[in-house]
């Protein structure tokens, strides 16, 4: 894959198979998705992270996903620092598994 420009499309399927398959309650970090698709140096993954929040924010407003910050859901216009991403409706807060060993 591209690691200077990866298409909206391409990072939502990688952004919603890691959501689907960290499973229900559990969550993902955005910078997962952008490793998936830059690979693991910060040169290829570190530019897709203002990509995968925009592509986020879409899938959370059309209910796709939740965004997470502290284990609760915000507002996917208006939220700020570190977040997570999980399956909407079933964020279960900071419960065993909610973190990804990343």
């Amino acid at each position: 894959m591209n690691t200077t420009k990866a298409d909206e499309a391409a990072i939502e399927e990688i952004l919603l198979g890691l959501v689907a398959e960290r499973g229900a309650g559990k969550t993902i970090c955005p910078s997962e998705v952008a490793r998936a698709l830059g690979g693991p140096h910060p040169d290829g993954w570190g530019p897709l992270m203002q990509p995968v929040r925009r592509v986020a924010v879409r899938l959370a407003h059309a209910g796709r996903v939740a965004i997470l910050r502290k284990g609760k859901p915000v507002d996917p216009d208006d939220f700020r620092g570190i977040y997570r991403l999980a399956l909407p409706g079933e964020a279960t807060g900071s419960g065993p598994g909610s973190q990804s060993g990343v």
